[in-house]
Parts: C-alpha cells; structure tokens; sequence
C-alpha cells in the first residue's frame, strides 16, 4: 500500500495483517522527511535519536530519520499505539524488532527516494527494493552472486530477460538474508532461486530444494521503476491473529505477575 504521509488511512495496516498476515508499506522520502531535529522528532526516534545526531552526511541522516519514523508509523497501526511509545531494537545481524513485543516483525529497506517497510505476523520478514533499470548483468556480478544453477538457468534465458531476472534474484536474496538475520554475512552463492519461475522454495547452489514450505517468497514491480522482494517465514506458531499491544500477555497471566507483585510489598518492611 502507498502511505502518502502520516495522515494516511492507518487501519488498512491492519486490514492487511488479519488478510494475509503480512503488511507492505510503501512511501516517498520527501512525504516523511523530518522538519528539523526538534522534540517531536527526538519523541518519534526513541533510542535512535543519539545514533541520527551521530549521522554527518545531511541525506543519510535524512533518509535515517524518515524510514524509522514509517516504521514507527506502521508498527503503531498494527499494535494500536501511538507512534512515540514504539521503540526498535537491533538483533546481532542488525535486523529491527520491536522492543518488548514479538507478535510483529518487521523489515525495512530504501533506494532513491523509496521508502519499503514490512510488516508480518505469521514470522519473520525481509523486504528489499532495488531499481529496476539496476545493471547487474554484464557487470562481473553473475559469479559472485549466483549459484551455478541460477547462472546457467539465466544464461538459457533471451538477452533482454537476463537483467531484469538478476535485479528479481537480487532483491529475494536481500529480502532472505534480512529475514534470517544475516544480511551479507549469507553468501549469495550459497543459496538460490529459480530465475525463470515464480520463487517457491530456497534452492541450494545445484538447484535443488533447501526449504520446502517454510517460506513464502514474492518479486513485484512498484510505480514502474522498483522491483521489490518479500520473504516471509512461518514461525510454526500460527498467525498473531490480534497484532494489538493490549493483547501481548495473556490477562491470566497479568494478573498472576500482579498478584505477586503486590504480595512482594506488602511483605516488604
């Protein structure tokens, strides 16, 4: 879905989650680029606010501050929230998470002045958006990140399809290492998909197989210039089916943690 700005129609966020379990969130930077580093911006970034005053380069810093704030925006949406009580935290791979709140994951990614977020509740998620008109075939690129199955099922394809299949695999190998956690510590060589179909499955480097049914995988094109990626895994624990915030812990056991809490101080001289 487009988000315009933060006045946007925030319940097809949800909408989308209880439908498929997995919300998109596309957006223009210039739609949510920050007025100034003022109170309501350092409310917004939380946390991240000390590490955008560390950003020197005005763009980056830029670009910083509005993907989070989407982010924020979207998690909100899907936990019925405000915006400022939404903190990120950062795995080892540097995978966002919402702090104190697993029932959502979440993804991000950006290039030019496109801003991608990814929203899901039935397990992990990785997005990646790229440029179509990127050139990574003909660059050197086709032996450093594609298995060998990948490089000869492009070879087979007609020139003007070999480009165009390298940005898809690209993209579905961004969005999986994100999901995982692993980011470029993955080797794109290591695993693959099938160039020429729909992906399916993780394939290992002779085309085989790697997961069967554990993942959900998808390319699209947005406005024409963006190829996008989505991976989203199945926990195993079924769909979140009420994302919201108030729903989190179980009200049994709430009220046991309260119980105990209060029987603590009463106890205490």
């Amino acid at each position: 879905m487009v988000i315009p700005g933060p006045s946007a129609d925030w319940s097809r966020v949800r909408a989308d989650l209880d439908r498929h379990g997995v919300a998109l969130l596309c957006a223009r930077q210039d739609d949510w680029r920050p007025e100034g580093a003022g109170e309501r911006l350092r409310a917004l970034l939380g946390h991240d606010w000390e590490r955008y005053l560390e950003l020197t380069h005005r763009q980056v810093r830029t670009r910083f501050a509005a993907s989070r704030v989407l982010l924020k925006f979207g998690a909100a949406a899907a936990l019925g929230v405000r915006p400022e009580s939404v903190e990120l935290g950062y795995g080892l791979g540097g995978r966002p998470c919402l702090r104190g709140y697993d029932g959502v994951h979440i993804s991000l990614s950006h290039t030019d002045d496109l801003l991608l977020v990814g929203l899901a509740t039935d397990g992990a998620i990785g997005v990646d958006a790229e440029r179509s008109d990127r050139v990574l075939y003909g660059s050197g690129l086709v032996r450093h990140m594609c298995t060998p199955y990948e490089a000869e099922r492009i070879e087979a394809m007609p020139v003007a399809g070999r480009n165009p299949a390298m940005v898809r695999l690209w993209t579905l190998k961004e969005a999986y290492s994100k999901a995982v956690g692993l980011g470029m510590k993955l080797g794109f060589t290591d695993f693959g998909f099938s160039p020429d179909r729909a992906p399916t499955d993780v394939l290992r480097p002779d085309g085989t197989p790697g997961t069967v049914g554990a993942w959900a995988f998808h390319t699209m094109s947005y406005a024409g210039r963006y190829t996008l990626g989505v991976a989203v895994g199945d926990a195993g624990f079924g769909r979140t089916t009420d994302p919201s915030a108030a729903t989190a812990l179980d009200p049994l056991t709430v009220d046991a943690l309260l119980a105990a809490i209060a029987e603590e101080e009463r106890d205490t001289p």
